[in-house]
């Protein structure tokens, strides 16, 4: 029996975010301003993550999983400051934070993140 597939800001590419069986499963966010440092582009991308999860009936205290790609590991402490303060106190999701090249020069970080919905 086939499952309802939800998808949230769909584009001819792909999604934005996209929910089944309880889980929320959203795309690389990355900044929408490329002009600014690594703790701005990292607010930037978090209030992106949150704003989704809320749309899919989600929130940041139920992330199953984070993956944060930073164009430079240096930065890995000024993304820590900025992610610990917005992460949910005794709701610290698995991580994994790798460097890698991202799509834009511009970009200095991409987070990808698994969530359950609230109803799950």
């Amino acid at each position: 029996m086939s499952q309802h597939i939800t998808r949230i800001g769909m584009a001819e590419r792909y999604s934005e975010a996209a929910v089944f069986n309880g889980v929320v499963y959203l795309a690389g966010m990355v900044p929408e301003r490329g002009d600014t440092d690594i703790a701005g582009q990292t607010a930037d991308v978090l209030e992106q993550v949150q704003q989704r999860l809320l749309e899919a009936g989600s929130d940041k205290s139920r992330i199953l999983r984070a993956e944060i790609y930073l164009a430079d590991i240096r930065d890995i402490a000024a993304m820590n400051e900025v992610w610990d303060a917005w992460v949910v106190p005794g709701a610290a999701p698995p991580r994994a934070t790798v460097q890698a090249a991202l799509a834009n020069p511009a970009y200095r970080i991409e987070i990808v993140v698994t969530a359950a919905t609230k109803a799950a």
